[in-house]
């Protein structure tokens, strides 16, 4: 008999993990509330613009989410850098990079960490010995999780101005969370496999289109091809037990109806899997998770203000921005030569309940303050996206939280970038625990702590 596989959420985790379960050869149905697939990672129309959820990019390291591509058939629409080259931006010093050489790791950084502006050059020459101590970390190690970051930065001769310009530069964006509140481990993690192992892993990578593209309407065509059954704008209400398997109960365009399946994969936010699962059946121990916020503010010039794909900026509230002109769609629809910037804040507690207009006014004259051009730039549109919930909170202790794909419940599978998967909230994280379920719920499996 053909197994049949509920996938529940259709963010990365669930699009990979129906993909893997049609694979091996299971009769998959994929269930998403929204109207769209690719969760936190998709796009939405704005006018006549294609705007992300989200400023997602990838790492050349990211081999997971480069496969999903790869399946997807939209390698040709991502983009990765040569070499690793960033510039940081300052309101009053000249521009500064973050340019990887052709070294060996991690020699291929010395030079970036020796001429970098923003720190003075006794803070520089510490960089390089502490870089090197990080290797040493061991993530894995539960007495690592329980540390902060930026205790063990202090221990290493890191002052305030080398976290702030420097460690959280790269922390916050892909841990969201300051060194002060993100666990050792899983900084370790990312700088270790990022940028001090090998010297190509840190290279960035972004989607030259929307992300719509990649993980809505490409998704779909190879979750069709693969023969998943794909409902989209389908609330689901309730996983429950029954006799020989499961009954996804659901609400799709305000009709009750359920799904049956013999097996489940839940790649749902960490809240919603608590409201959604049986709690007799599930450790829900990841309640305590907590989450971290991320604010995108929106700006359309009526002119050229940035001449790079991205920055980054210190001593400012922008800490990344990125060209959205081309994949937003800017370029055929609006006015000759203008230009459309996403400014992604991470960890953005202070920003998450201000006003549109206070944000705004917070954020233009940070702007100007870093792009010359901009100062002389009309001001066509300003908009400002917001995702409360948008990762898990990584403290200290974060990792005795996140639960395995396995439960104590017979072939109920949990996906999701918050699961146990060793990487931080990320599209990386998202799939490889995508795959790890699929792998489970395409055999069955028998509960956690069960003779195998």
């Amino acid at each position: 008999m053909i197994p049949r596989v509920a996938v529940v959420g259709g963010g990365l985790a669930g699009i990979t993990a129906a993909l893997r379960c049609a694979d091996a050869g299971c009769a998959v149905t994929l269930l998403e509330s929204r109207p769209r697939l690719g969760g936190l990672a998709s796009s939405f129309r704005r006018g006549a613009l294609d705007v992300d959820t989200g400023q997602h990019v990838f790492l050349r390291c990211c081999t997971a989410y480069r496969s999903l591509l790869d399946r997807l058939d939209v390698t040709d629409l991502v983009t990765v850098q040569p070499r690793l080259d960033v510039p940081v931006l300052a309101p009053s010093l000249p521009p500064a990079r973050l340019r990887r050489s052709g070294l060996p790791a991690p020699l291929h950084l010395a030079g970036a960490l020796l001429r970098y502006r923003p720190l003075p050059v006794a803070d520089r020459l510490r960089l390089v010995p502490a870089a090197l101590a990080l290797r040493a970390v061991s993530p894995d190690d539960p007495a690592t999780d329980r540390r902060s970051f930026a205790d063990w930065l202090d221990e290493h001769g890191q002052g305030p101005r080398a976290v702030e310009v420097l460690w959280d530069l790269i922390g916050t964006a892909t841990l969201n969370a300051p060194a002060a509140s993100a666990s050792l481990a899983l900084a370790a993690m990312v700088f270790r496999l990022g940028l001090l192992t090998d010297a190509a892993a840190g290279d960035i990578g972004w989607s030259r289109v929307p992300l719509g593209r990649l993980h809505d309407a490409a998704a779909r065509q190879a979750l069709a091809a693969a023969g998943v059954d794909v409902r989209t704008a389908s609330r689901v209400r309730t996983v429950a037990p029954i006799a020989g398997g499961w009954r996804v109960a659901l609400t799709h365009r305000g009709r009750a109806g359920d799904v049956r399946a013999d097996r489940v994969v839940c790649a749902v936010p960490p809240v919603a899997a608590a409201r959604l699962l049986p709690p007799e059946r599930v450790d829900l121990r990841w309640s305590a998770l907590g989450s971290s916020p991320i604010v995108d503010v929106h700006v359309v010039y009526d002119r050229q203000v940035l001449d790079t794909p991205l920055a980054a900026g210190v001593d400012t509230p922008v800490r990344w921005l990125f060209d959205r002109t081309a994949a937003s769609g800017l370029a055929r629809c609006g006015p000759p030569g203008a230009q459309y910037l996403a400014v992604s804040i991470s960890a953005a507690d202070d920003l998450i309940g201000l006003p549109t207009a206070r944000i705004r006014e917070l954020l233009l004259p940070a702007l100007g303050a870093l792009l010359p051009a901009a100062r002389r730039a009309t001001v066509l549109d300003v908009f400002v996206t917001r995702e409360p919930h948008a990762t898990f909170r990584p403290a200290p202790g974060t990792a005795a939280l996140r639960p395995p794909a396995s439960t104590d419940a017979p072939d109920l599978f949990l996906a999701g970038a918050w699961t146990d998967t060793g990487w931080p909230a990320t599209m990386e994280g998202a799939v490889r625990s995508g795959e790890t379920a699929a792998v489970l719920a395409s055999a069955g499996s028998a509960p956690r702590g069960a003779a195998a």
